[in-house]
């Protein structure tokens, strides 16, 4: 079984962080490969960045489904699950968003759950996930910590302080759960979950339980009505300007014979990505036994070292 992790933002340190938490839970027939884009949003902490992670996710998807050997699963690494539906529209097998994935998990784990995430910004997408998940019930806090998503590559910031006490506040106001808001803190859930004392539950882990689950169960996304595949192909680039030249527009971002076409109005999928260019793809590994001023910010709603993944030079960064 092969699942393909998708990390929306450029940061190829944290999509090895991630990726590496993936294959922690992962069964020994599972092959966890992870993708980030070569050029977009460093970071996903705003709606302006989930456009492009949204689109950075159809990219990678529609690159995969084109290979020799597509995905049984994809995972989409962020937790506001940018471009979930989209994804689901375009692929036949599962798609999982990892913030859906630890909601439900952390229903199931207690009663009640907590999300602790970083910026107060992005607040309004978790609050919008829980309606949109049916959690209303589950989700008794939502609490920032204030800590900028890049900061968690730092392993000696004090990220893991300000997640444990906002855990420890989420946990005393009755949430038998806590849920990690963003995929940046895979790492940590085993450290937390000692120190706050209740279950913590990380989105990355939860999405490849779910996916590999659903693969196994023979479970793919149902194509009727509104996943059933979009009337016109994805084509990446079409949102940025198009550049006159010698005859027809070509759209930005699209090189050599698929800009050719995509001048001619031909609707072509992405041909760059997964290939050469790339740094972060891995092979079969088995499982795996900055100073931020806090945000204090609430809203209430009714582990052992492990190898990173090698740098190799066959895939990971996609155009």
């Amino acid at each position: 079984m092969r699942i393909l992790l998708i990390n929306p933002n450029t940061s190829r340190a944290m999509t090895a962080k991630i990726a590496d938490a993936a294959r922690g839970v992962a069964g020994p027939d599972v092959l966890i490969e992870a993708v980030c884009p070569a050029n977009g949003a460093a970071a996903i902490e705003s709606h302006t960045d989930e456009i492009a992670a949204a689109a950075a996710v159809i990219e990678a998807i529609t690159a995969d489904l084109a290979s020799a050997d597509p995905a049984d699963a994809y995972v989409i690494a962020c937790f506001g699950d940018p471009g979930l539906d989209a994804a689901r529209e375009v692929a036949e097998v599962p798609v999982v968003g990892i913030a859906e994935a630890a909601m439900h998990l952390a229903a199931v784990s207690g009663r009640h759950f907590g999300v602790v995430t970083t910026l107060s910004r992005t607040l309004g997408r978790a609050h919008d996930l829980v309606a949109r998940y049916g959690m209303e019930r589950s989700c008794v806090s939502l609490a920032a910590t204030g800590i900028p998503v890049l900061d968690l590559e730092d392993t000696g910031s004090e990220a893991v302080s300000l997640i444990e006490r906002h855990g420890a506040e989420a946990a005393a106001g009755g949430a038998d759960v806590i849920v990690l808001g963003c995929a940046g803190m895979a790492d940590l859930c085993t450290e937390l979950t000692a120190r706050i004392g209740v279950p913590v539950v990380d989105g990355v882990a939860a999405a490849v339980g779910m996916a590999s689950g659903m693969v196994r169960m023979g479970l793919g996304t149902s194509k009727r009505d509104e996943y059933a595949k979009p009337p016109r192909a994805f084509v990446a680039g079409l949102g940025a300007p198009a550049v006159a030249g010698a005859g027809a527009p070509v759209a930005a971002g699209v090189a050599g014979a698929a800009g050719a076409a995509v001048a001619a109005g031909v609707p072509v999928a992405s041909t760059e990505g997964l290939g050469a260019g790339s740094a972060i793809r891995g092979g079969k590994f088995p499982p795996q036994g900055a100073d931020v001023a806090p945000n204090p910010h609430v809203t209430v709603v009714g582990s052992a070292a492990s190898t990173p993944p090698p740098q190799a030079a066959d895939a990971a960064v996609f155009a």
